[in-house]
Formats: structure tokens, C-alpha cells, sequence
């Protein structure tokens, strides 16, 4: 009897190991980990993304742990992926176009050659001591809504500083060459694809028909940056 009691649990032992489930355990940003039943994946990927904290409204964004709190999007407005361009836009407009020169920008009368709007300076157009872009001028709150918004020069700045920055030719495999920005605070990533430079919401001072923008080149890398208001830019928006 006892043969054939042990012969039983020997058999249950044989069964119970013939179907244990194996486990893959993956680490998370914040240390902890998440489990999956391997019988339930199918493949495994890797996503060209840097860090992703969550989502405000429909859009990602990553948690650089800066001083003012503010969240950068994951990827450029008018993109669905962190490799992507994106839309491009001229500074004040909030749809796209075909061609970005003087003549068609929305904000200056090029028969007189003076700015219209956003502008401190009589040489340059109209004054009406506008510094930074009303909402209804931004891209970024234009077409994302909510709390998204382009971010201000002060905004670039700590961005800038607030991460160690690394050229790469090929982010995650993806082909595309950009900048990955590593958070000196906790070490999350954004990247930002190589398309030129960007915009920030603030006028140029100095120069009423430019606006501060983040140069974003292999050979340049420049928060303080200015470009001509017509031309086409990317916009990579923020939130608290």
C-alpha cells in the first residue's frame, strides 16, 4: 500500500513539474519589476522610445525630474513615435504648410516688411510688447489641447541643463541619428531626432523677427539659439 501511495505522489510530483509555468521578470525604471507567464508572450520587442512616465490626455511623457516640474512629451507634436519628425511649424502658426517663407507667414505684412504681431521694437513692425505666444498661437496647445504647450526659453534652458546629453547615430536601431538626454536627477531619457531645431514660445529680444529656439545638430547643440519666424520647425511640447 505504501508502494503504491508513493508511486502516486511520485507520478503528481512528475505532472506538476511537466506544467510549472516559467516566469520572465522584467525591471522597471522605478526598480520594481513586472512579471509575465512566458506561455502568454508571444514575441518580445524593443520600442524606439526613451523613458515613459505617463500619460497626460492622449500623449506620453517622461519625468526628467526637473526643478520647475515640468513633464517633456515623449515625441514631437504630429508624431506617434520618439524617432518621428513630427509636423513642422511656423513660430506663432498652428497648422502646417507646404512652403514657410516671409510672404505667407501669418504674423507680418511683406509689402511693408513689418511683423504684425510679437513685436518690442518699431524697426521691426507693430508693438504691442508681446514676449511669449498667446495659447491660441501654440502649436502645441493648438493640437494637443489640455495642458500641453510649447515650451518657453527658460523652459529649453533647463532642459538643457538639467540632462547629460549624448550624440548617437542610430537610437535604439531605429536608423534615425538624434540627441538622448540622460536626467541628472534620476537618470530617465528623452530623446530628441536630429530635424534641425526646435521651437520655444519665446521672442528673440535682440531680434523681433526671430524667435529662441534649441539648435539640434551632430556639431550643435544650442538652447539659446535664434531662427527666422517663418520658417518650419519642430515643436516638442510640455506639461505639469
Amino acid at each position: 500500500m505504501k508502494k503504491i501511495i508513493l508511486s502516486i505522489i511520485a507520478v503528481t510530483a512528475i505532472c506538476c513539474m511537466s506544467y510549472a509555468a516559467t516566469y520572465m521578470r522584467v525591471k522597471k525604471n522605478d526598480g520594481t519589476f513586472t512579471k509575465f507567464n512566458t506561455e502568454n508572450v508571444k514575441a518580445v520587442t524593443v520600442e524606439e522610445t526613451a523613458t515613459v512616465s505617463g500619460k497626460i490626455g492622449d500623449y506620453s511623457y517622461v519625468d526628467l525630474g526637473l526643478p520647475s516640474g515640468l513633464k517633456w512629451a515623449t515625441c514631437n507634436v504630429g508624431a506617434t513615435k520618439p524617432t518621428e519628425t513630427g509636423d513642422l511649424y511656423a513660430w506663432g502658426e498652428v497648422t502646417t504648410k507646404d512652403v514657410y517663407d516671409y510672404d505667407n507667414y501669418k504674423w507680418v505684412n511683406a509689402d511693408e516688411e513689418k511683423m504684425t504681431k510679437y513685436c518690442l521694437k518699431d524697426q521691426y513692425g507693430n508693438v504691442d510688447n508681446l514676449e511669449v505666444l498667446d495659447s491660441s498661437d501654440d502649436a502645441a496647445k493648438a493640437n494637443w489641447g489640455g495642458t500641453w504647450r510649447m515650451p518657453t526659453y527658460e523652459d529649453m534652458t533647463e532642459l538643457v541643463a538639467g540632462c547629460t546629453w549624448a550624440w548617437t547615430d542610430d537610437f535604439n536601431g531605429s536608423g534615425v541619428a538624434g540627441r538622448i538626454g540622460t536626467s541628472k536627477t534620476n537618470g530617465n531619457e528623452i530623446f530628441l531626432p536630429a530635424t534641425g531645431y526646435y521651437w520655444t514660445s519665446s521672442l528673440y529680444i535682440s531680434s523681433n523677427d526671430q524667435a529662441c529656439s534649441l539648435y539640434n545638430q551632430k556639431v550643435v547643440f544650442e538652447s539659446k539659439g535664434a531662427h527666422f519666424r517663418e520658417d518650419g520647425a519642430s515643436v516638442r511640447a510640455v506639461s505639469k
